[in-house]
């Protein structure tokens, strides 16, 4: 019996048909989030996995949606998207794969549906995305869109009862993560008009959105991106505590996220102002040797 249908069995995903629409999603992940679908499945116990694969699905298809085509089709694309599943959650029946994987999750994991009512009600943030004139405003994008989005994994990773400190970690954590994504997807992102830093820290460093776009790596463009990953990697290793509030076996998983994501961090200060002519990428070897490090605190924990 191969490693999949282990974890179906151990989730009790016992119908066939629904191992089918799992086994799909399982696919499109592997797919387009190959490298957190590989550390998910290393070190997550079987029974979690499918329901985290389940979220993980609903979350990137949600993000393409969101950031793929010209504004009136995403937001048409959404607005169809929420809908459907909206009307499955009330009915608790879906003529989609993905919907039906995301209603038995939640029957597995009950708090998730709180969680998709709010990602469904703030997402639209992304939609309006186009850049930030202040800090506050690219708190409120983390609060808005980051956050929710990433707690639809999240929620079924952490403790059963949670007082508000396991949410305010993951929040630590997208926090770094998501400005260290805007600052490592500058060139991208300026191809399609829009900017992830601040207009406000743009001008503490005497930068314009034209010098970016130009790609001059100038005193001042090299101080303004280390800058911003410095902040990233502090707010990542504040997130370091996130593995301890899991308080499950769960939280091997979000350690090697963090520190993945720290390694990314080094990688990109190492860049510095290159990265106007395209991203980093973690250090292969490197996390490889995060991943079989959690691996064998995950099988001496269970």
């Amino acid at each position: 019996m191969s490693a999949w249908n282990q974890s179906l069995d151990a989730a009790g995903i016992r119908e066939p048909g629904l191992r089918r629409d799992y086994g799909t999603q399982r696919e499109y992940v592997a797919r387009f989030r190959r490298t957190y679908y590989l550390a998910a499945r290393l070190l997550l116990p079987k029974a979690v996995l499918p329901h985290v694969v389940a979220a993980t699905a609903v979350m990137h298809h949600g993000d393409n949606l969101l950031d793929t085509g010209a504004k009136p089709r995403r937001v048409a694309a959404w607005a169809a998207w929420e809908q459907e599943i909206r009307k499955a959650l009330d009915s608790g029946v879906s003529d989609d794969a993905m919907i039906r994987t995301l209603l038995h999750t939640t029957t597995a994991y009950p708090r998730l549906r709180e969680v998709v009512e709010e990602y469904l009600s703030t997402a639209t943030a992304e939609l309006d995305f186009t850049g930030f004139a202040t800090e506050a405003d690219y708190q409120a994008y983390v609060d808005a869109y980051s956050l929710p989005a990433f707690m639809l994994v999240a929620s079924l990773l952490g403790p059963q009862h949670d007082d508000g400190e396991f949410r305010s970690a993951c929040r630590m954590l997208l926090d770094g993560s998501q400005r260290l994504d805007f600052v490592n997807d500058l060139a991208e992102d300026l191809a399609e008009g829009r900017l992830g830093i601040p207009a406000e820290t743009l001008e503490r460093f005497s930068v314009t959105e034209k010098d970016l776009a130009e790609g001059r790596e100038s005193p001042g463009v090299r101080e303004l991106v280390e800058s911003q990953i410095e902040a990233a990697r502090a707010s990542l290793l504040a997130a370091r505590e996130l593995p301890a509030l899991t308080a499950n076996p769960n939280g091997v998983l979000l350690e090697a996220v963090v520190e993945i994501e720290l390694l990314t961090a080094d990688a990109a200060l190492a860049h510095s102002a290159r990265l106007l002519r395209g991203p980093v990428s973690p250090p292969v070897v490197g996390s490889l040797r995060v991943m079989l490090g959690a691996r064998r605190r995950a099988r001496r924990q269970r």
